[in-house]
């Protein structure tokens, strides 16, 4: 039960943070400090490291409990 409660906060912050990373690069690509290849590569990055992060966090967690008790 803690492993799944601490997945769900984890994953909540890291899709905030992806979030607010793809607003940013929005806001850089609006005002040409980037260019549209750049804002399209570090969006879709971050969108599928914050997912792969997410994913594996439930066994990440998983093994560490398993270590405490």
């Amino acid at each position: 039960m803690a492993v799944i409660i601490a997945s769900i906060f984890s994953a909540i912050i890291i899709f905030i943070t992806v979030f607010s990373l793809n607003k940013v690069f929005l806001t850089a690509y609006k005002r040409k400090e980037i260019s549209f290849s750049k804002f399209v590569v570090f969006a879709a990055s971050s969108i599928v490291i914050g997912l792969l992060v997410s994913f594996t966090l439930p066994f990440g967690f998983q093994k560490i409990m398993d270590y405490i008790y």
